[in-house]
């Protein structure tokens, strides 16, 4: 079931007028898609923060629009903590989209009863699905992961109708010994990419 989002037409555009809403609690937007004009749209932090919480990907619009969109983009602060913009596209119940969604791996690798480290190398995969049937993450099992193996994104369960746009090659995860770990952790930094980016604000907003 989708999560409904209620807006009001926004009919001032700019940074200052932007800054007027959110220190009111309301949120700036834009809706488009479907070859429709695209619409300066308002709502509620509230409203934002519990469609976010409950992973909501698509919501059901409600107020001054009627329609169905997916939140392709959300706009942060410098600190990630409160919402300064959302972009959203309109979709229908039947159409197909690609997302990034996250890896969740499932078990107890093999390699690392022998004393290896498992590194979970790519945290988030792109997919083709039904735009009402996103997931809100995808499982890959990693208990036939032997030390100096490897599990590739081909290997990730998939849900029913969905497909994988990433390269089946890509390597997920990997069992390496305790120095090798060390090392690619030191390569890497330890980063980690998140489901929707948190990005700064913009200077000028539509």
């Amino acid at each position: 079931m989708s999560e409904q989002l209620n807006v009001e037409s926004r009919a001032k555009t700019g940074s200052i007028n932007a800054q007027r809403l959110r220190a009111a609690g309301m949120v700036p937007a834009n809706l488009y898609g479907h070859g429709q004009q695209p619409l300066n749209l308002q709502c509620k932090i509230d409203n934002v923060m519990s469609v976010i919480r409950h992973g909501a990907r698509v919501v059901d619009l409600a107020g001054a629009v009627q329609d169905k969109a997916m939140i392709r983009e959300l706009q942060w602060d410098t600190y990630g903590t409160t919402v300064l913009h959302i972009d959203m596209a309109r979709v229908s119940a039947d159409e197909r989209v690609t997302v990034r969604v996250p890896v969740e791996l499932k078990g107890v690798a093999a390699g690392s009863v022998d004393g290896g480290v498992v590194e979970h190398i790519v945290h988030e995969i792109e997919i083709e699905c039904a735009a009402i049937a996103i997931p809100d993450k995808v499982t890959l099992k990693i208990d036939s992961l032997k030390l100096g193996g490897h599990l590739n994104a081909d290997k990730i369960d998939l849900p029913t109708g969905a497909t994988l746009v990433d390269d089946a090659d890509l390597t997920i995860v990997h069992c390496v010994k305790p120095k090798e770990a060390s090392a690619d952790a030191g390569a890497t930094g330890g980063e980690q990419p998140e489901l929707i980016r948190k990005e700064k604000a913009a200077a000028e907003e539509e």
